[in-house]
C-alpha cells in the first residue's frame, strides 16, 4: 500500500514515520508530478490552512487532488487537513477542498498557548491519546458525518465515507492505531 502525504508545510514527517511502523510505503507530495495514479490514499497533515491552501493552488495541486476526493478517494485530514476538508469554516474564508459535510470553527482552543493533550474515546479504537495544538473543532457535523470523537462536548474526530478527518495530531503519539484505522478503510475501498 502505497499513501501520499501533502509536504508542502506542516507536521509531515511525523506521519511517515507512523505508516513505515505499519510496513506501508509513503510518497511525499511536493509537486504535481508526485500525484501518481498509484497512490491508495493521501494525508493531508497540520499545518497552517491558509499556507497550505494557498501552496495547493499556486502549485496546481488543488484542481488535481479535488477531482481525487470527489471521485472517493481515501484522505486523512489531520488539524489543517481537517480544516482543509471541512465545506464550511466558522470563523474565517474556506481555503480548502469542502468536501466533508461540516463546519469547522479554526484555531479554536486559541493559540500556541492553548495546546493540549488528553486521552479520550475514538470510536471503535476506545480511549486514545490525543495532542491538540492550535487546534480546530467541528462546530456541527451534517447528517452523512459520522462523529467520532468528542472532548469537552466538542467534536475532534469525524468520517464521511472515505475521508477520515481529526482536529487533534495522532502522528504526535506512538499509538498506531489510528493510521491503522485509515489503512483498514482504504482496504474496504478497494473491495
Amino acid at each position: 500500500m502505497k499513501i501520499g502525504i501533502l509536504a508542502l508545510q506542516g507536521a509531515f514527517l511525523e506521519h511517515r514515520e507512523m505508516f513505515a511502523r505499519l510496513g506501508a510505503e509513503t510518497r511525499e507530495i511536493r509537486q504535481l508530478s508526485d500525484l501518481t495514479d498509484d497512490l491508495d490514499g493521501l494525508v493531508l497533515p497540520g499545518g497552517e490552512s491558509t499556507v497550505i491552501g494557498k501552496l495547493l493552488r499556486d502549485l496546481g495541486l488543488f484542481e488535481p487532488i479535488l477531482a481525487k476526493l470527489r471521485a472517493g478517494f481515501p484522505v486523512f485530514g489531520t488539524c489543517a487537513g481537517m480544516i482543509l476538508l471541512a465545506a464550511r469554516v466558522s470563523n474565517g474564508e474556506n481555503v480548502g477542498f469542502g468536501t466533508m459535510d461540516m463546519t469547522v470553527k479554526r484555531n479554536a482552543y486559541g493559540r500556541q498557548l492553548g495546546s493540549f493533550e488528553t486521552v479520550a474515546p475514538l470510536g471503535v479504537l476506545g480511549n486514545f491519546p490525543m495532542v491538540f495544538i492550535r487546534a480546530p473543532y467541528v462546530e456541527e457535523a451534517g447528517k452523512d458525518v459520522a462523529v467520532l470523537a468528542t472532548v469537552d462536548g466538542r467534536i475532534v474526530a469525524t468520517r464521511q465515507g472515505n475521508q477520515l478527518a481529526t482536529a487533534f495530531h495522532p502522528e504526535l503519539t506512538k499509538d498506531k492505531r489510528l493510521h491503522a484505522y485509515f489503512l483498514n478503510m482504504i482496504r474496504e475501498a478497494k473491495r
